[in-house]
């Protein structure tokens, strides 16, 4: 239960808040003519959406997919491109679509807390129409104030946020009832055939408006990025025993009053209830919104921490907020990028019906990544049938592809921005991945083999001093420049001589029993493999202190880690475009620094610099 009541604050927080704008949205465009018919035939397509879309393809299917327990964009591509190992071109291929959908995600990030914050303030609109310049203002006061509050955890406050949506889903369900009593017949909608006597009779008011149909899933793909944290079953109870009804209760509620009084379409949320309770409902909107937000921001850090392991971001400084739980980080660049990217959307788009328009594109994109990537797996991972793996995600496809076409129609009122913002975040992650590949390359050109460097050393061995050197390389075959280095101007060489490695791989966790593997080069050099999977946190110092029961013990007073800093050049070649080769470079320059990185003692790091030309 208490796993259940912290999915409902952290999972369900942004589809939790739809109900603020999404139907409001649907009958304030103009395109549907209010009828007791179009009503029942909305409310039926917003049922039958959130069945299809979240009930059946999210929690029945894809929460199936898991990644040693973990959900995800990121883990689902783990597990595509591990099925698919023996295609290299298709596995390919599959990492760039994977990779293009977690770039996406950066622009839902923009436009979910400008979306859910905007939506609850315009509740002042309600209370009193002269507040309305106060909603941009006040807006972005909060919005500041949770982006500043970021550095110092969520743990504090994340105990609340269980008890305080779980509230939030009450008050839905409630002010649904009151107005379903008034007219009990809505229920009806719930009959598929009234969506489908209202796609017959109106195809192209359909095709338009499931741009606006689609924010009623706003957060969907949380239910699946989030299972790590909580697990199947409490996702799962959470949806189907307080989250949909309310959401379903509340959109019926809107129904009834919109059948009432048309003119409620203005705000058909705020205007369910009655006005001794607008002001402590616009609080506690502000609150889920809050919440929303802070579970999207929380999924950027985390998501921002598994692309820089998987190698397609430069390192960045992280900041661990917990001594308890390694999964609540703090990265400042992500905080402050994510926060201006915000308050240019409030300032640019104003209200929640403006930033309405440019919300979907990206999300839906994600969606049909989700479902192809999804193929994948239980293709080629749990060796279905063909005809059952066309079958089961199939039919997702043409929904999310319809929802897709659709939300296309907005890319020139303002689909464009969340897009502008993925494709730059997609462009920075494949030229740090290309530029990595061309550093490796390139170092590897000029680099001996490790082996017969040494068996040419100890040929006429240099002086040994006392203590252990750990040399990081990011090839295991190659001689460190840093040895290099050492050898040419210190003129010896320690007692002992690590050669380390840290590699990433494509799962979540990669535990101890499996960290290291150790080879011996002989005259006390060994070759060091340390491996983690995605979430773990790069730690070299205590990963080698598992060498103690391999036969010696890392005494840190006496332990020198000598790194190679590389200063990469652009030159004309065939590597990458000039100004992609330049924006590298820059990045190179940018990254966080790799002792702080792999948690190296700072009185203890040698860097010697060497020139990289790519």
């Amino acid at each position: 239960m208490a796993l259940t009541l912290g999915a409902i604050g952290v999972v369900y927080g942004d589809i939790g808040t739809s109900v603020l704008y999404a139907m409001k949205e649907v009958f304030g465009n103009g395109h549907v003519v209010f009828t007791p018919e179009n009503v029942y035939g909305i409310l039926s397509i917003f049922f039958w959406t959130l069945t299809t879309i979240v009930s059946v393809k999210y929690v029945a299917l894809v929460l199936r997919a898991d990644n040693h327990g973990e959900g995800g964009l990121i883990a689902m591509l783990a597990l595509a491109s591990t099925a698919v190992k023996d295609k290299p071109q298709l596995r390919k291929v599959l990492v760039i679509v994977g990779i293009l959908g977690t770039a996406l995600f950066y622009g839902d990030g923009v436009i979910t807390p400008a979306i859910s914050v905007l939506g609850a303030m315009e509740g002042l609109e309600v209370i009193s129409p002269a507040s309305k310049s106060w909603v941009m203002p006040l807006t972005l006061v909060i919005l500041f104030v949770l982006f500043y509050v970021q550095k110092r955890g969520t743990a504090s406050i994340g105990k609340f946020f269980g008890p305080i949506t779980l509230v939030w889903f009450a008050v839905l369900a409630l002010l649904g009832i009151m107005h379903i009593a008034t007219n009990p017949a809505i229920l009806w909608a719930l009959s598929p055939h009234h969506a489908l006597i209202f796609m017959w009779t109106n195809p192209h008011t359909t095709f338009v408006i499931l741009g606006a149909v689609v924010l009623c899933v706003t957060g969907a793909e949380a239910l699946y990025a989030d299972m790590g944290h909580f697990g199947k079953r409490p996702i799962r109870l959470a949806w189907f025993w307080i989250v949909m009804p309310a959401l379903v209760l509340n959109y019926f509620g809107q129904g009834a009053l919109l059948l009432k009084n048309p003119q409620a379409v203005k705000n058909p949320f705020y205007l369910m209830a009655p006005e001794w309770a607008l002001i402590p409902l616009l609080i506690l909107a502000t609150a889920a919104a809050v919440i929303a937000s802070q579970a999207l921001i929380s999924g950027s850090f985390s998501a921002t921490k598994q692309v820089v392991q998987m190698g397609f971001l430069p390192r960045m400084k992280i900041v661990h907020t917990s001594v308890k739980d390694t999964g609540q980080i703090y990265i400042p660049l992500v905080n402050w990028s994510l926060f201006a990217a915000i308050v240019l959307a409030v300032v640019m788009f104003k209200t929640s019906g403006n930033l309405a328009t440019a919300y979907g594109i990206a999300v839906t994109i994600d969606m049909l990544i989700t479902t192809i990537l999804t193929f994948y797996v239980i293709r080629y991972g749990w060796k279905y049938p063909l005809w059952l793996c066309v079958a089961a995600t199939g039919w997702f496809f043409i929904v999310d592809l319809a929802f897709f076409a659709s939300n296309m129609m907005k890319l020139f009122e303002g689909g464009w921005f969340p897009i502008l913002i993925g494709g730059a975040v997609f462009a920075l992650m494949l030229t740090w991945h290309r530029g990595s590949e061309l550093v490796v390359a390139a170092q590897r050109a000029d680099a001996y083999n490790l082996k017969d460097f040494l068996q040419s050393v100890f040929v006429s061995p240099p002086t040994r001093v006392e203590g252990t050197a750990v040399f990081l390389t990011t090839d295991i075959d190659i001689t460190p420049n840093a040895l290099l280095h050492n050898l040419k101007h210190n003129k010896v060489l320690h007692a002992h001589n690590l050669f380390v490695t840290v590699r990433n791989h494509e799962v979540p966790w990669i535990g101890m029993g499996k960290r290291l593997e150790v080879h011996s080069l002989g005259h006390h050099c060994w070759q060091v493999l340390i491996n983690y999977g995605f979430k773990n946190d790069p730690d070299v110092p205590a990963a080698l202190k598992a060498l103690y029961g391999l036969g010696f013990d890392i005494d840190p007073m006496t332990t020198s880690y000598f790194l190679s800093r590389n200063n990469v050049v652009s030159t004309p070649s065939a590597g990458m475009a000039s100004w992609r080769e330049k924006l590298f470079a820059q990045m190179h320059h940018n990254a966080s620094d790799a002792a702080d990185f792999l948690y190296l003692p700072s009185n203890a790091v040698v860097e010697l610099g060497s020139k990289v030309e790519i």
